[in-house]
């Protein structure tokens, strides 16, 4: 089920009364929020229902078996049998026919010819995501962040909560379960903020990156071969901002919706392709997985407490498996390795955050290339993320510096949209907040009439064909 769509609309129309109805009892509310997200959940497939259930299940009583010993080995040695079985789901269904054609490639390569059977599986959507939640409660159960759910239910909702289920934003455990130990207040509800989240995540969508992808970038990288150097490089910028657009979309709608039953998720983005440096960058782009790196890995490797080779070290590994985690292809580890080698490049040039080593009379002028550096970095980071093999990618980035023709087929319409795609990088955020608080002080016929509005123009208006959100595939 996807958000901009009829049956997203009709679901939620009934979902959002009836939580509200429930909410003075709570457990009710909560397993009602349960079934809801196990149908939104089993409207993609119902292959993979039971998989849900049983991850929710099996990491709620491993948490209640390690969780109340005192430290040692044994807490130790269980804290690992359940990051284990967590990583095998996703093992089994995401990497292992990547592993295995990998190794029956290296082995062939050095005259052994190895024959180990494929699966035929298909791969449980957000099964990135649900794996991701489930160690987050692990860990932090272990670290004594929390203690071990005493309900059931929670946990069934923590993991399977339908907003944040198939493409996050990552909501750490404590932080959500805080949130399921009471009813909610409706005071919390930010209408105006939510409303905006919600109208602004689907024109991004619908509008915005829908367009630049079917009417432009699909067919660049499709076929780079056939199009321009200059095609090249406007694909590029394109696919930039279809990411952002199509990807922020998602979570700002998930942080709206998540909003309007009551819960607060963690806000993921923040004008990422403003960033000066890359470190920056990842302060700014899908920050709570950033954050769930740093803390779940990069810290838990060492981070900065052995040396500066080790820290080097622990950055590549940990954006090297950053970028295995968005998929088994190598086209994903090389992604996730420049940028790990990027940050490492920046660590040892003392240039971290927003901040450089360039002499203080000029701090414009390195602001500036800060920014044009890191931009086309990304940019060119991000065509290894895009095409769909190492092949591809290659060939991509040869006809870019080629220099083969300056002609362009992109059309006046898709440059007016990659404009409104660029200005949201650069549009201040307090003029969203005057929007909400107008938005909260007007009538309730307008509070209805301009949501409704909003949703048939974008309907309208959108190319034929809802296209899965990218992050869908994670």
């Amino acid at each position: 089920m996807l958000f901009p769509t009829i049956e997203f609309a009709v679901f939620f129309s009934l979902v959002f009364p009836i939580t509200w109805a429930l909410n003075r009892q709570n457990t009710l509310k909560k397993i009602f929020l349960v079934l809801a997200s196990y149908v939104f959940y089993g409207f993609w497939s119902t292959d993979y229902l039971l998989l849900l259930f049983l991850s929710s299940t099996g990491n709620f009583i491993w948490a209640w078996t390690f969780g109340p010993l005192k430290d040692g080995i044994l807490r130790k040695f269980l804290l690992w049998i359940g990051i284990l079985a967590n990583l095998s789901v996703l093992a089994y269904f995401k990497y292992y026919n990547f592993f295995v054609a990998s190794v029956m490639d290296a082995t062939s390569s050095l005259g052994f010819h190895l024959n180990i059977g494929f699966i035929e599986v298909a791969l449980p959507i957000a099964v990135s995501f649900l794996t991701f939640h489930a160690l987050s409660y692990l860990i932090d159960v272990y670290n004594r962040k929390l203690p071990p759910s005493r309900s059931f239910v929670d946990i069934l909702l923590y993991i399977s909560f339908f907003p944040h289920l198939i493409a996050g934003p990552i909501v750490r455990a404590k932080a959500f379960l805080e949130q399921t130990a009471h009813i909610s207040d409706p005071r919390t509800i930010k209408l105006g903020y939510a409303v905006a989240l919600i109208i602004g995540g689907l024109f991004k969508k619908m509008i915005i990156a829908n367009y630049i992808s079917t009417d432009f970038v699909d067919n660049v990288f499709r076929s780079p071969g056939d199009y321009s150097s200059l095609d090249l490089l406007l694909g590029m910028y394109a696919y930039a901002l279809q990411i952002y657009c199509d990807f922020s979309a998602y979570t700002d709608i998930a942080i709206g919706v998540a909003n309007l039953l009551g819960y607060e998720f963690p806000q993921n983005f923040n004008q990422p392709y403003r960033a000066i440096t890359v470190q920056d960058f990842w302060r700014r782009w899908h920050i709570t997985l950033s954050s769930w790196l740093r803390d779940y890995l990069y810290i838990p490797l060492g981070g900065s407490r052995h040396g500066e080779l080790h820290t080097l070290r622990n950055i590549i590994i940990t954006m090297g498996l950053g970028g295995l985690w968005h998929g088994a292809s190598f086209n994903f580890v090389i992604w996730g390795l420049l940028h790990g080698l990027w940050l490492s490049g920046e660590r040892l040039l003392g240039v971290t955050g927003d901040k450089t080593r360039a002499p203080s009379k000029w701090p414009e002028i390195s602001k500036i290339a800060g920014w044009f550096i890191t931009f086309h970095f990304v940019c060119v980071t991000w065509v290894f993320f895009r095409s769909p093999s190492l092949e591809q990618s290659i060939d991509y980035l040869g006809g870019l510096i080629s220099l083969n023709g300056w002609t362009t087929t992109m059309s006046p319409f898709v440059m007016l949209v990659m404009c409104c795609g660029a200005l949201t990088q650069i549009v201040p955020s307090n003029i969203f907040a005057y929007l909400e608080t107008y938005y909260d002080r007007a009538p309730i016929f307008a509070k209805v009439a301009i949501p409704a509005a909003a949703i048939f123009l974008f309907s309208a208006w959108s190319p034929n064909g809802m296209p899965p959100f990218i992050y869908f595939q994670f």
